[in-house]
């Protein structure tokens, strides 16, 4: 044989090879269909495996492997289907529990798939691969009205101040104000940003209070874990306090212009009345003298 003929046979065989690789790995296609799954909470994995090849298939089984993941099977973590029919398809299902501690996230499940061709020969196949599965976030908002000088005809501020109490983040906030009770100096709308998780993040607003029954009215929106756009509408009340009842909170100073000006009044009459009494005695004890 000489060493062309080798060459050629060489690259028959490598190319059959990939084609029988290839035909193996494209033998069964898996979609993965999950129900929500949050950190600390279970879900149903729903595993759906087509049989593409042109025989049947037994002894079909599928088993996951969670021993280096975060994850926990309830029931069992392998499934198993007496056979799956050419072009037919067949769902496997797991119970699957997050770790409380996970992160919110895209994670890979390992699996094992085995099974047997039915074409006369019985060929027994044992495929290793991996599928995605998604951990999300609940959103937990909580909001909180802080003020300063908030006291009826006075300038003062009002802020509204966002809590993210959840385990993932969420982008894109923005607040539009609707005033009740008091003016606002500026634009009605804030953009925010980011509001991390177990953080907070504050929209602060120059303001004239104008009445006692204030209220902060605002929507808040943004964009949760899962890219999902949301709106909540924000009712919350506003402490607004009098001028007197600011005066006996000490949260105003009393206008003391008044008592300095009588002050100064008093003093200046007083100068006078001294000066006037001085000059008379003066002139008594020069008329006594003469």
């Amino acid at each position: 044989m000489n060493p062309q003929t080798k060459v050629i046979i060489a690259l028959a065989l490598f190319i059959f090879g990939i084609l029988a690789s290839l035909n193996s790995i494209s033998a069964l296609s898996l979609t993965v269909d999950q129900q929500k799954l949050y950190p600390g909470e279970s879900a149903t994995i729903s595993v759906d495996i087509e049989n593409t090849l042109n025989d049947d298939i037994e002894d079909v089984s599928l088993a996951l492997d969670l021993s280096n993941t975060l994850f926990t099977s309830i029931g069992g973590s392998e499934a198993t289907q007496d056979n799956i029919n050419s072009d037919d398809s067949e769902t496997f299902d797991f119970d699957i529990k997050a770790s409380q501690n996970i992160k919110p996230g895209d994670y890979n499940i390992p699996y094992t798939l085995t099974y047997t061709i039915d074409d006369g020969n019985s060929t027994k196949k044992n495929e290793k691969g991996t599928f995605g599965l998604t951990v999300g976030a609940k959103t937990e908002l909580t909001y909180t009205v802080e003020t300063e000088k908030n006291v009826v005809g006075q300038k003062g501020k009002l802020s509204l101040k966002i809590v993210n109490k959840g385990l993932g983040d969420i982008r894109f906030v923005s607040v539009k104000i609707v005033p009740q009770g008091f003016d606002l100096l500026a634009s009605d709308a804030s953009y925010i940003g980011t509001v991390s998780s177990d953080d907070f993040e504050t929209a602060t607003y120059d303001v004239i209070f104008n009445s006692k029954n204030a209220k902060l009215v605002a929507e808040v929106t943004y964009r949760d874990f899962e890219n999902k756009q949301i709106s909540e509408n924000i009712n919350l009340p506003v402490k607004v306090y009098t001028k007197d009842e600011a005066l006996k909170l000490g949260i105003i100073s009393p206008n003391n212009s008044l008592y300095y000006v009588i002050t100064v009044v008093v003093l200046v009459i007083v100068f006078f009345v001294y000066r006037n009494v001085r000059k008379r005695r003066k002139n008594n004890k020069r008329k006594e003298a003469v």
